[in-house]
Order: C-alpha cells, then structure tokens, then sequence
C-alpha cells in the first residue's frame, strides 16, 4: 500500500465560498480560548515553478492556500512563501485578521508558475527561520523533485547534494526544534520518497492530492492535527446534543448531484440551506454543507438526505476532551502509548461522571477498527499501551469519553509503516534494508530473511542499513522473500515480522502470484495462514518442481481435450437420443458427488487449529 494519504472527501469549485468555512468547523472556535503565546504559527510554502503548471492546471495550490486562510482561527500567526529558483516572502508572519486574510487572497497572481527552477531546500529553511511565538507547522506544496540551476554546480550532483541537505541535516534540526513539516504533493511525478521522509521525520502528514475533491480532506487533517477539535459521533444520519453545549459545527459530504439536505431539530423543527436555525449559517457547496448552530437545542437532531461517510459534528462547550501527543506516524509491531483528560474550562476535570469510560481506536482506511484499547484511570488522567498496528497504510486514530450524557471523541489522521522496509536490487544480487522507525540501527536491530525455508543473515551496510546477499535465482519466477528482526529498545526486546518482499515480481511465473495463462501459484504452499501450515514448511525446489509438473499436467491435458474434441462430440450426438446414456451419466455424477463428501468429511476429521503469527511478540 501506498505511504501517502488517500483523501475520500472533498469537493468541486472549492475556490469560492469558504470564508465560511472558518465560522463552520469547531477548531476556529475552540482555539480561540487559547492564550496567543501558546497557539502554533502557520507557514506555507508553494512551489511556483514552471512545471507546475502542468502540474497543477487546476491551480489547487491557489485553493488551497484560500482554504487555509478560511480555516486559520484569528489571532494565530501565519505567513506564506513561494519557491522556484529563488525564494520569496509575498506575505510575511503576521497575526491572522480580516486584513490578512485580504493580503492572502490578493496572492493568487503570484502562483502562475513562471521560475524554472525547484529549489525546496532553500524554501524550508527560509520559512522555517523567522521567529515564532509558539510551535512552527510548514505546510509545503509542490508538484516535482529538487531541480537547481546548472550555474550552482554539476547535475545531477548538485541536486542530489540538496536533497541529502534537506533530509539528513536540515529535517533532523527541525524536529530537534519542534518544527513540524507537512508535505502535499500535487502529482505522482513528484519525489513521493523526499515528500514522505522530510514529514515522518519532523513529525508530520505528508499527502497526495491530484484534483479537488481530494484536497478538502488533506487540509482538513492538516488543520485538524494542528488544531485539535472535540466531535461527537454521527451514525445513520442522528447526533445527540447533551446541556451545556455552545453551538455545533456539520460538515455534510454528499454527491454533486444529491438532493438538498435538510436538519431536524429535537422539537420536529426542520431547517435548510434558505431557512437556517436561529443565529447559524449554512453553507451550500457541490460536495458538501456546511452549518454551524449557535445555542443549540439539547436532544437528538437528525439529517435529512444522503451524507457519505467521512461526515464529521463537531462542538463548542466548556467541558472537552483533551490527549497528550499522538504520533503522525506510527509503526508495524510497535505499541502506541496514549494519554487522555478531560477540562473544564481549560483545566483538568477531575470529578467522576457516572459510567465513565475512555477508549482509543485505531481505524484503517475504510474505518474498521484494527486495534482498540480501553484506557485506565490514573488520577485525572486516562494512560494505556494500544496494540501494536498490524497492517501499514492511511489510518486515523479515535479517541472517546463516553459517560452518562456525556460523549466527546477526537480524531487525527496517521500513516502506518513497517520499522524496517526492503528494496529488491536484482542486478547486484541482493536485498537491501533500511530502518524507517526513527530509533533503529545497527546496533539494537538484527534483520534476516527466509527464502523457500533457509534462513539468510543480513549484513550491515552502515548505521542504518543491511544488505541480504541472494543465492542464485531463476528470474523469470517471482516468490517471497519473507523478512523478519529482533529489535532491543527501551530495554525490551521483541521480534518483528516485517512486510515480505516479492522477488523478480514482473515474472511471468511466480510461486507467490498467478501468472497469465492461468498458472498455478505456489504462494499457498509457502505460507497457507488458512490452513495453518508455517511458512517454508515445504523445500522451495520441490514446491517449484509440483508446480511445474501441474503446470505440464494441465497443458497436456488441454491437448489432449482439443485433439479429441471432434471423435468426442460426434459421439455425444450419437448418444444424445438414447436414455441409457442419460441414465449413466446421472449415475456417474452421483457417484462422484458421494466421493466428494466422503473426502470433505475425511479432511474436516483431520483439519488442526490455524495458527496465525502477530508482527510482533
């Protein structure tokens, strides 16, 4: 699975009308209590070279520096640059006000695309230079790869020279200050790698965005990782509102051409888009609604119309949900600590509710549960360890207090990936591995790898990576490399099974995959969690040897079938008329059914427990 974020919702013409878009969502609101001193500073950076503009034809860039402008609370600092060959400051740090947020807009001319160059080394670290009041979040947009003119030195050196820069100096001295990196990529012909590597390493989200209707949901994770907001959950269309709430935000996704929604009020009152609940607004875009209700009516309000699922309520109310730092990205086999309180009023909230409880999940990218944890009380804090995540890719975290009229959860988005990630390098005979959990190297992680059952040892390359010399292979059969490490960290020890790696994976033939023609594929007999056999239980030349034989079985087979096709049919026609051939036929059937259930029964008898391996111990 893909590393970037997979964003479902969104909308179309998402250029206009989202000024309101700051009055509608929770965060503008629930910031806006905190102290100036302590609110994080906004710094965007946008890549205005040439190609972006084929790149970017549908200048997402300019939309989505104007969603954020919406969605900045007042107050918070915030800034923009542009980047090609040179870097630029249209719009210095400053306090977000109505006059800023008119400077930003008045930007988009400055986003056409026009220097020839890519320079994003320079950009971050400009951006990221000028003073803050409280934490720094970049969000970096661009379109391509690090790109510097020939007049800076020899390429690709000169290139490859800033990209190590980026990485391996300048990201490790933002994450030591608490800068965090969020990175958006508007193409797939962008450096997915540097994207990815630069936010994981200072602690941010990286996403992909080729069109609109993805670029609402990226932001939105963005702003809601910087600025935290309480939700309460939204099923079948009904949300309930207990005393004590100020207001709620609707954020409705629904398709371009749905009917319009409508909001019913515990009362039975019933308001739309021309007729909103006293005091609140309500916005209407092609892909969603937006609503904010001020002073809202306690009970359970219910929507009329078809919502997707990505919908969200969010609220305003003097007692919150509150976590300590959730990590952006997590990692396979490794246990996520989680903290949890709730305020009054911004302190701790230390009084027992009746019933309470609170719980974290963790949701992959369809939203069903992979891990799930009931967090203990630890004085007026809720602590716990959630299982370590078993399968890489986007996911969310979901935190919930629920109690006796009470529930608030919070919501951020994550990427899974594995501690240790393996590249094929067939022409040098050898796999090599590389440690993507932050903590890892040569000294506390021992990886190997199990082809066809035999171990192979992993040699170190240098701090952080390892090499695994392959024997020699047919490279026109693909099969699974399987990898494994026993990793020491905070004085434990544990063993991690790491994502396998398919070797030669454009073969025709492949004891992992089916090839083309209908071959058989020999991964079943490698590692059957079906059935519960372990994986290199059978030799590989013996597994490769019964394919290839089943293989030849079947095309003579079908030979044979087409050199006899015509004898046979003309006997089939002969005997079509005559009953006593019917009659055997259905004989012949039964009788190979009878057998069929006799063996199924034989091998029900026989079938022992499966027994699947976590990737961690």
């Amino acid at each position: 699975m893909a590393w970037w974020r997979v964003v479902k919702a969104g909308c179309r013409g998402i250029g206009g009308g989202l000024l309101l878009i700051a009055l509608a969502w929770p965060s503008v609101a629930t910031v806006s209590a905190q102290p100036v001193e302590g609110r994080p500073d906004v710094r965007v950076i946008i890549d205005v070279s040439g190609s972006m503009r084929d790149n970017d034809p549908e200048r997402l860039s300019a939309s989505a520096l104007e969603l954020l402008v919406s969605l900045l609370p007042e107050g918070t600092s915030a800034g923009v640059w542009t980047f090609g060959e040179r870097v630029d400051n249209p719009l210095p740090l400053s306090e977000v006000d109505a006059q800023w947020r008119t400077r930003a807009r008045e930007l988009r001319p400055e986003f056409e695309g026009v220097q020839p160059f890519t320079d994003i080394e320079a950009a971050v670290r400009r951006a990221a230079d000028a003073e803050a009041n409280g934490p720094r979040h970049l969000v970096l947009l661009t379109d391509g790869v690090i790109d510097l003119s020939p007049t800076r030195g020899d390429k690709p050196a000169v290139d490859e020279a800033s990209r190590r820069a980026l990485l391996e100096e300048l990201a490790p001295h933002l994450a030591e200050q608490g800068t965090v990196v969020h990175a958006i990529a508007f193409s797939d012909q962008a450096d997915m790698a540097l994207v990815e590597r630069l936010a994981r390493r200072t602690g941010g989200l990286p996403a992909l965005v080729e069109s609109p209707e993805s670029l609402l949901g990226a932001f939105l994770d963005i702003v809601e990782r910087i600025f935290p907001a309480d939700q309460i959950p939204l099923r079948e269309g009904r949300f309930a509102i207990e005393p004590g709430v100020e207001a709620f935000s609707a954020l409705l996704f629904h398709a371009p051409d749905a009917e319009p929604l409508g909001l019913v009020a515990p009362d039975g009152s019933v308001y739309r888009a021309e007729s909103p609940p006293p005091g609140g607004r309500w916005q209407v875009e092609p892909r969603f609604d937006l609503i904010r209700v001020p002073d809202p009516m306690p009970g359970e309000w219910r929507l009329e119309g078809e919502i997707e699922d990505d919908s969200r309520i969010g609220v305003t109310s003097t007692l919150s949900l509150r976590t300590g730092e959730l990590p952006a990205t997590l990692y396979l086999g490794f246990p996520v600590p989680v903290e949890a309180w709730l305020e009054r009023n911004g302190r701790p909230y230390g009084e027992a509710l009746e019933g309470l409880s609170v719980r974290v999940e963790l949701l992959d990218a369809d939203d069903e549960v992979q891990a799930a944890l009931r967090l203990e009380r630890d004085g007026e804090r809720f602590r716990g360890e959630l299982p370590a995540p078993a399968l890489a890719g986007s996911a969310r975290l979901r935190v919930r207090a629920e109690a006796e009229g009470l529930v608030r959860q919070r919501l951020q988005a994550v990427n899974v990936l594995p501690a240790i990630r393996g590249r094929h390098e067939p022409e040098r005979q050898r796999v090599v591995l590389e440690a993507v959990h932050p903590e890892l190297d040569r000294d506390n992680a021992f990886p190997w790898g199990e082809l066809g059952g035999e171990r192979l040892e992993a040699e170190a390359i240098d701090a952080r990576r390892w090499q695994i010399p392959l024997p020699e292979l047919d490279d026109s059969v693909s099969r699974p490399l399987l990898l494994r490490a026993r990793v020491r960290l905070d004085g434990e020890e544990r063993e991690l099974r790491l994502p396998r790696l398919l070797l030669f994976d454009q073969a025709a033939t492949g004891l992992d995959l089916a090839g083309e023609g209908g071959r058989l594929s020999g991964d079943r007999f490698h590692e059957d969690l079906s059935t519960g056999r372990p994986g290199g239980e059978a030799p590989e030349g013996a597994v490769e040897r019964f394919v290839t034989a089943v293989n030849d079985l079947v095309a003579r087979g079908v030979t044979l079938w087409r050199s006899s096709w015509p004898e046979t049919r003309r006997r089939l026609e002969a005997y079509r008329e005559d009953p006593r051939a019917w009659a055997l036929a259905g004989l012949a059937i039964f009788a190979v059914l009878v057998l069929l259930a006799a063996l199924r029964r034989r091998r029900r008898r026989h079938r022992r427990i499966p027994h699947r391996e976590e990737p961690h111990v």
